[in-house]
């Protein structure tokens, strides 16, 4: 027997951007669903990286070069990191595959929470003892309270995924001298200017146990071809390469990668948009009755709600063909949190008139 989705169901998914799963809730085309759930860059792709992918379409008849050379390099050039401390991998979802079993090999992993549910993934994939580190949501920012132990590591986010808060440098570099192993999975760092990020990333050289993961994905709107990368000490790099397929990383992913890193005004154009939209998102979700936004340093915005997330996200969807993402994957949030990402003004436009809809009693 085949069980139809639903939105109570266990075929809820357990990441944003499922737009097959909502289109079957509402009966209607995937693409005919206004997208909030996943946090992904509504300006893009950029045109230079579609322009590249048609001109190398070709190139798919021979495998990718396995040492991703050239990929590496642009990376390497971006950072001013030396090639063999960067490793691209088919998505940053596979590299904390290679994470999780690292993590493994400690006596426990301190993991920030609430979290990225491919963390957990990894995690129990190797039974890795995972010590969870509530944060406080009461506070502004939200921050974890951190306490170090021997032999242990440490996995977290910044900017923090699903708050959005943004942990400052500093904060960090203690727990570099009192984790074996420290993780910072920065995925979202792009979305703010280069005089605003609070990277660790050129710490990596001095420091043999900190690992940084980067996605090209989400900045790009580049999802559908899968890639990431991770800065770290070779030492880590090429024990995971030696764990992993060949070939993770496809030939047209890596093209569109190169291009997209040339792409500064791409760049410069999203940091133009985001902060007005975003401000003007959270000013639009504040006056709405039952609602409030977290501050927010990332392109996407956690709501504390009084209706049930997964009643409004029904709502929304069979009224209007919106999608937001519940909270459910959360444990700590649960249906008392919704998260949206920031899209253009007209579509956050869209999203604040269906929910005040859906909100009137």
């Amino acid at each position: 027997m085949v069980t139809s989705p639903s939105l109570s169901g266990s075929y809820r998914p357990t990441h944003g951007g499922n737009r097959n799963w909502a289109a079957q809730l509402v009966d209607c085309k995937p693409e005919e669903i206004l997208d909030f759930s996943a946090s992904i860059n509504p300006l893009g792709p950029p045109q230079s990286v579609l322009t590249e992918l048609t001109t190398h379409l070709q190139n798919l008849t021979a495998y990718p070069d396995p040492n991703y050379v050239q990929l590496r390099l642009a990376l390497s050039n971006v950072h001013n990191l030396p090639m063999d401390w960067i490793l691209p991998g088919n998505g940053a979802a596979e590299l904390l595959t290679w994470i999780g079993r690292e993590l493994a090999q400690l006596e426990a992993t301190y993991l920030v929470t609430p979290a990225f549910a491919d963390y957990q993934r990894s995690l129990k994939a190797f039974k890795a003892k995972v010590i969870p580190l509530p944060m406080d949501l009461a506070t502004v920012p939200p921050q974890p309270t951190i306490t170090a132990s021997a032999n242990c590591g440490l996995l977290l986010n910044n900017p923090h995924n699903p708050t959005g808060a943004l942990t400052q440098r500093e904060e960090i570099v203690p727990y570099l001298e009192q984790f074996a192993l420290v993780v910072v999975d920065e995925a979202f760092m792009d979305f703010l200017p280069l005089d605003q990020q609070q990277s660790v990333l050129d710490l990596v050289l001095d420091c043999p146990n900190l690992i940084v993961l980067r996605s090209l994905t989400k900045f790009y709107s580049l999802p559908g071809l899968r890639l990431g990368y991770a800065i770290g000490h070779p030492d880590h790099l090429q024990r995971w390469q030696r764990w992993r397929d060949p070939w993770p990383v496809n030939t047209l992913a890596e093209v569109a990668a190169i291009a997209a890193l040339k792409d500064r005004p791409f760049q410069q154009k999203t940091w133009n948009w985001l902060p007005p939209s975003r401000d003007a998102l959270i000013a639009g979700l504040q006056k709405l009755p039952g609602l409030t936004p977290l501050p927010s340093a990332a392109n996407f915005l956690l709501v504390k709600t009084e209706i049930p997330s997964p009643q409004l996200q029904r709502d929304l969807l069979k009224a209007h063909q919106i999608l937001i993402r519940d909270c459910l994957s959360f444990p700590e949030l649960g249906e008392n949190y919704f998260r949206v990402a920031v899209r253009l003004p007209k579509e956050n436009d869209q999203l604040l008139a269906a929910l005040a809809q859906a909100l009137t009693p």
